[in-house]
């Protein structure tokens, strides 16, 4: 039966969601109907769609109340093919702005809210441009081999686990950055289990200013193509180059993408190494949709 739907749409730096509230869990779509939804063609358009849901409604939600009885809300977040992902740095900052907007929670001035995701829960709170997300723990990761599409050799890259996985490849220069073709997913090898959102980073020249890293970086996510940006992308690269540079780079950085300007902050905490992501998030309409469904 066709479903309707209020939806909302947004961005964080032109990354940008359908958001729908379903605080009781009761609006089942499969996998091709949020395909539909995130359609440029044919449906709203987006690189991600995200269901409000309170996490005591959501199977995934036992595990998160486990961790955190506060996370009331739960981002069920599905890539533009429809697809589930773990985590969405960009969709989480606009899911705290819709939270508030709509009235469903609210963040108090110099407080957090807890938030679940599938990959455990995640801190917001507001900052100066925007909303800041403590996406935890980070993982290194093996090596491997990036090739683009005509790409003539493949080139190396570092895995990054944010709490979804990346890959992160360093360029020698912006035109080299510019003239990537990522109308295609780039090669993988080894291929990793879950498939990796793609990260091509080049250093600001100085790399570093005022004590803060600089990079820029343009990103292909996996059940995507190339977006505008990636927050848990933007976060993997400044990691990623940090590593590279040595233990005397800085703990902060700001992330330049097609889409604008991030913040990362990586910092310590009783349970190793953290790292934040910083920036603005946006609402610029809402209306309501049909989504077609079996007949």
């Amino acid at each position: 039966m066709p479903t309707t739907l209020p939806i909302v749409k947004g961005h964080g730096t032109g990354n940008d969601f359908v958001l729908f509230a379903d605080p009781e869990g009761r609006i089942e779509l499969d996998d091709e109907q949020y395909a539909a939804l995130a359609d440029r063609h044919f449906g709203v358009g987006a690189d991600g769609v995200i269901r409000v849901v309170r996490s005591a409604n959501i199977p995934e939600g036992a595990a998160i109340l486990d961790e955190d009885p506060a996370a009331e809300w739960f981002m069920d977040y599905r890539n533009a093919d429809g697809s589930r992902a773990e985590m969405c740095g960009n969709g989480i900052r606009v899911f705290a702005k819709y939270l508030e907007r709509s009235g469903l929670a609210e963040i108090p001035a110099g407080g957090t809210i807890a938030v679940g995701t599938r990959s455990g829960v995640r801190d917001i709170q507001r900052s100066a441009t925007g909303y800041q997300v403590d996406l935890g723990r980070w993982k290194l990761e093996d090596e491997g081999l990036v090739r683009t599409r005509g790409g003539e050799v493949a080139r190396p890259s570092i895995g990054i686990n944010v709490g979804n996985p990346h890959r992160v490849v360093a360029l020698a220069s912006r035109n080299e950055l510019h003239e990537l073709d990522l109308t295609e997913a780039p090669h993988l090898d080894p291929v990793p289990p879950e498939g990796a959102n793609v990260e091509f980073v080049v250093p600001a020249d100085p790399m570093i200013k005022d004590g803060v890293g600089r990079i820029t970086m343009r990103v292909h996510e996996r059940g995507v193509g190339e977006t505008l940006s990636c927050g848990t992308g933007v976060a993997a690269a400044a990691l990623a180059i940090r590593y590279w540079a040595g233990p005397d780079a800085p703990n902060h950085w700001q992330v330049k993408v097609p889409g604008g300007m991030l913040g990362v902050r990586m910092f310590a905490t009783q349970d190793g190494e953290h790292v934040s992501l910083s920036g603005p998030a946006e609402l610029v309409f809402s209306g309501t949709i049909t989504v077609a469904g079996d007949e």
